[in-house]
């Protein structure tokens, strides 16, 4: 009975190292997602401290952020009126130079089509 029982035993030893291992996968999932919790807390933080540092030097550099954006609307408007005219300036050329593409119509047949065609119909 000897045996039996140390057979036993190593079976119970098997379990217990079994046991062991799963809580400490199970130890170990637990403080990874406390770190990436952590490190999450962490970049937020940083976010926030970048974000009010860039909105005091906006704040400082240029004023109150309705002026630069009435005078970047501005600046906007500006290219939008010189980009509209030069399309009134240009829109009748292109129209002329779409017409006279359309109207050039060749009527001269390639001589190597001549040739074919007449290979094929047996005109010479």
């Amino acid at each position: 009975m000897n045996s039996g029982s140390g057979i036993q035993e190593l079976m119970a030893a098997e379990t217990r190292a079994s046991q062991i291992v799963a809580e400490a996968r199970i130890a170990r999932g637990d403080r990874m997602k406390q770190a990436q919790a952590d490190a999450d807390e962490l970049i937020a933080a940083y976010r926030r401290e970048q974000q009010d540092a860039f909105d005091k030097k906006v704040l400082l550099e240029g004023g109150s952020g309705g002026n630069a954006s009435a005078k970047l609307q501005a600046e906007t408007n500006k290219e939008i009126q010189i980009m509209q005219a030069q399309f009134q300036s240009n829109a009748q050329k292109a129209v002329d130079v779409l017409l006279s593409k359309c109207c050039e119509v060749s009527l001269e047949v390639p001589t190597a089509r001549v040739r074919s065609t007449q290979k094929l119909y047996g005109d010479n």
